[in-house]
């Protein structure tokens, strides 16, 4: 039976809602994408590696389940991974300098 579809929300310092999915689940880690609600395709769509330190990551055979990564994360543990995170569009540089273009 396929287990039911769990979601998660965040809500950053500023009031900001964010919707958190797992991607890329591998055998020892997985992305974990913060997306900005009410904003489809934001700039503002973040991104996290998450690391597995669980016995399935010691064996490269297994595979971790996004949903469980999802499901056992806590509070604090979303907070630093928000704070470790990054924005996943390449044209919202600080500096306003897009990534693609070559410095002169």
């Amino acid at each position: 039976m396929a287990k039911a579809k769990f979601e998660r929300t965040f809500t950053d310092l500023e009031a900001r809602t964010w919707r958190v999915e797992v991607k890329l689940a591998g055998s020892s880690n997985a992305m974990v994408v913060f997306r900005l609600r009410g904003a489809p395709n934001s700039r503002q769509d973040r991104y996290a590696w998450f690391n597995s330190d669980s016995a399935e990551a010691r064996s490269v055979t297994s595979h971790l389940d996004a949903s469980d990564i999802l499901r056992s994360f806590t509070d604090d543990s979303l907070a630093l991974l928000f704070r470790k995170s990054m924005l996943i569009a390449a044209a919202s540089d600080p500096l306003g300098v897009p990534v693609t273009q070559f410095a002169v």
